[in-house]
């Protein structure tokens, strides 16, 4: 049985943190803030400490530091509603076992202390390291689940040097994410080199990355090193990647595995010592199923994936990014911010926000400019952009869509019961069976035939459901 400490001013947190340590077999006690955690930790010290980062008084990452400056082999567990990227980063490199986003399912916290009370954890010291906070030139607000999701990956990958993938619809932030991946990685001195070659024909794209020689091609009058070279000792980032044409797949591949190639018309290898950042918004393991993407590439860039959610995703990030970028581009015009209403605010929630983060950011400049410094109203905001055809939603992904919502709602609270199946088969199974038995004109039959599965079933189904009605009283079994 292991001792664990749970630090939270909220007492429902504590509750259920305490019933799950009883139901694990372990012992729990509750510290309300720092300073009564500290004590705690030095009367008794405990094998396992989950701490929220929001206390009275001192917040979770000093105590952190207090307990590791005496108890460096206590595994920590960081607990956060309110976080943002430098918390999350400052947690790793403090040397937090885990980095736990509330609302959080207690199936998931289980999970994180099995792992966390195993005999090489509890047995090991947590190597920690310390930096001094960067000033941060390209922020990324958001304080929705899902971009907290996406600031402990950050935090997590940022000081390994594995390549990592960048999946996420136009406009919702990859290169500012990229860019964060270098500014808190050990190569965070060096050149973050950007590569945008979606555009340029294959021998240009190959020019671009590779560099060529004096005299390689007509107009080619010296010598020019390609951004794979300039991004020695620093980070590569391609923007869309998917769009590198197949001929040229094949060099890059090379050029990561040895980190040397040949420039257009030389006969010298070049080396170079980067990390490679990449991002699409294409499916890149299906382009890969379809033969327009090697898969030997694919394996090299998907070494750590982080998958960006887009704007309509994350409705809670809505109101802080007005606020930022109306700051930003008040500064920028030389007005002071402006004020809106709540009718502002309405019509931005109901927008789709196809364009995402870089739409809203043109739209409020947009409304500025019309506003010349007085407030903000809604007729002032341009139209939406209008939906692309190629964007279109299939009833396949829609469905994929509302099944991942549904999922991710229902794993807010507790789902340790183990019914979470049969809670989604109740959704799903009554407006299938109801719409192929319309559909087989209440012929329980030929509707059982439709779905696979044997008549007897199929009426036990309807009943079970409370759905017992035919579309058409006379029909036959």
């Amino acid at each position: 049985m292991a001792r664990i400490l749970i630090v939270d001013d909220e007492p429902d947190i504590c509750w259920g943190l305490r019933r799950l340590a009883d139901r694990l077999g372990h012992s729990a006690d509750v510290a309300s803030d720092g300073d009564a955690a500290v004590k705690a930790v030095a009367s008794n010290v405990p094998d396992l400490i989950l701490l929220d980062v929001r206390l009275p008084g001192r917040d979770g990452l000093q105590i952190m530091r207090e307990i590791r400056s005496r108890h460096a082999q206590i595994p920590i567990v960081i607990m956060t509603a309110y976080g943002d990227l430098e918390i999350a980063v400052a947690a790793m490199r403090q040397g937090a076992f885990e980095y736990l986003v509330k609302p959080f399912d207690l199936a998931a916290v289980r999970q994180v202390i099995e792992r966390a009370l195993q005999p090489e954890v509890r047995n090991a010291d947590i190597v920690a390291t310390t930096s001094d906070r960067l000033d941060d030139e390209y922020p990324i607000v958001g304080t929705s689940p899902a971009m907290q999701a996406v600031f402990k990956q950050i935090a997590m990958v940022s000081p390994t040097d594995a390549a990592v993938l960048l999946q996420g619809e136009s406009g919702t932030g990859k290169e500012l994410v990229a860019r964060a991946i270098h500014r808190f990685s050990r190569r965070r001195n060096g050149p973050f080199i950007v590569a945008h070659l979606a555009s340029l024909s294959p021998s240009l794209a190959e020019s671009e990355l590779f560099g060529h020689v004096r005299g390689a091609f007509t107009g080619a009058e010296e010598s020019r090193p390609g951004l794979l070279e300039r991004a020695d000792g620093g980070t590569l980032f391609i923007d869309e990647v998917a769009d590198i044409p197949l001929i040229l797949q094949a060099k890059l591949l090379r050029a990561l595995e040895y980190r040397e190639f040949l420039p257009v018309g030389g006969t010298r290898a070049v080396k170079s010592d980067f990390r490679l950042i990449s991002a699409s918004h294409q499916d890149l393991a299906r382009l890969v199923a379809e033969d327009k993407f090697r898969h030997d590439l694919y394996f090299r860039l998907v070494t750590f994936e982080i998958r960006i959610p887009p704007l309509r995703q994350r409705q809670d990030d809505l109101e802080p990014l007005v606020h930022f970028f109306v700051r930003q581009l008040s500064q920028r015009m030389n007005l002071d911010p402006p004020t809106w209403n709540g009718a502002f605010l309405k019509e931005l929630r109901a927008r789709p926000w196809r364009g995402n983060v870089r739409e809203l950011r043109s739209a409020l400049e947009y409304a500025m400019i019309l506003a010349r410094g007085g407030p903000l109203r809604r007729e002032m905001l341009p139209p939406p952009l209008p939906a692309s055809p190629a964007d279109a939603p299939t009833p396949l992904m829609t469905l994929h869509e509302l099944i991942r919502c549904w999922a991710e709602a229902n794993l807010t609270v507790d789902v340790t019961d183990g019914n979470l199946y049969k809670r989604f088969l109740e959704v799903v199974e009554p407006p299938l069976l109801k719409t192929v038995l319309q559909h087989s004109r209440g012929r329980y039959l030929t509707a059982a035939k439709v779905l696979g599965m044997h008549r007897v079933t199929l009426r036990r189904k309807m009943q079970q459901y409370n759905c017992t009605e035919r579309t058409q009283p006379n029909a036959q079994n």
